[in-house]
């Protein structure tokens, strides 16, 4: 594969970025690559195990020379981020980032963006609870999306050099509107991590059951949960208060379903738990077939070797 940037800029150093230099190394499509973070000791990390190709203090010193700009700070970063960089970058250059939002992101980053730079949004749909440069793996987007939202009026040279970045990254791409990402992400991620949240902080409260048994006697589902739970809580923070319109619209509607379901057993409707169950199993054997995880047990993940 040909290099497609001559220099890739990542702003911001944990499992995205780092596993997205990575991935750029295997597939050979960046000249050089840099990358800085805010904290001292991330930007030291990286730099020992040689992360990146070059560590900079700064965002601004980072892109200068950049072809690809990278933002993969929180979500609640991206405005002071983008202005920070803005007066640095090169003309012609593509601006990207890799939040779970993308309408906030949008709104923050577009206004610092200046004449001649393009704006394309991404955010790719893979991840691990994992956090830090060390976290980081080339394999991460393998067989996942990364879904692409371009700005109105978007160069399309600029787009498509971008999805041909992650396709040769291994991922599958589709463009889709920031107002729909949003609303999708809200049913698909977001929602679904804050009720692992909910659950795990239920299991604390629960004094009748104590922290020795919580952790000695978890089933598989209160496993899963705790892996969602242990995600990066400054980026969970803005994920909800950056995408709270939809956020709020998806669980009122799972409230709803839950008082039915709540409904349903207190009143002994077997009938309607068995129709609703076997639904629900349909849904998660079109994700297996879809190629997104496998049927193996302990939730598609290899035992670690003891």
């Amino acid at each position: 594969m040909s290099v497609l940037y001559d220099r890739v800029a990542l702003i911001g150093l944990g499992l995205i970025a780092g596993s997205m230099s990575l991935a750029m190394r295997r597939a050979g499509i960046a000249g050089e690559i840099v990358g800085t973070a805010r904290s001292a000791e991330t930007r030291a990390v990286a730099a020992e195990i040689g992360l990146v190709d070059r560590v900079t203090e700064t965002a601004a010193e980072a892109v200068q020379g950049a072809d690809l700009v990278v933002l993969a700070v929180p979500v609640g970063a991206m405005d002071a981020v983008a202005a920070e960089i803005a007066p640095n970058l090169k003309p012609g250059a593509t601006v990207t980032d890799v939040g779970s939002v993308k309408r906030a992101v949008v709104d923050a980053v577009t206004p610092h963006i200046p004449e001649g730079v393009h704006f394309v949004p991404a955010h790719p749909l893979a991840g691990t609870e994992h956090s830090g440069p060390r976290s980081g793996f080339a394999e991460l987007f393998d067989n996942r999306w990364c879904l692409l939202v371009p700005v109105e009026g978007a160069d399309p040279k600029a787009v498509d050099r971008l999805r041909a970045l992650w396709e040769a990254m291994g991922a599958n791409v589709e463009e889709m509107d920031a107002d729909h990402h949003d609303l999708v992400l809200a049913v698909t991620s977001h929602v679904p991590h804050l009720i692992a949240y909910t659950m795990v902080g239920v299991a604390d409260d629960l004094r009748r059951v104590t922290d020795s048994e919580v952790i000695k006697y978890s089933a598989a589902g209160f496993r899963d949960f705790t892996r969602i739970a242990a995600s990066d809580p400054t980026m969970w923070r803005d994920v909800f208060l950056t995408n709270r319109d939809a956020t709020l619209d998806i669980l009122g509607r799972f409230t709803e379903e839950l008082f039915a379901l709540q409904r349903a057993i207190r009143t002994g409707q077997g009938e309607m738990l068995f129709d609703y169950f076997t639904h629900t199993r349909a849904i998660r054997r079109g994700i297996i077939e879809a190629g997104q995880d496998t049927d193996a047990p302990d939730f598609g993940r290899a035992k670690k070797v003891q």
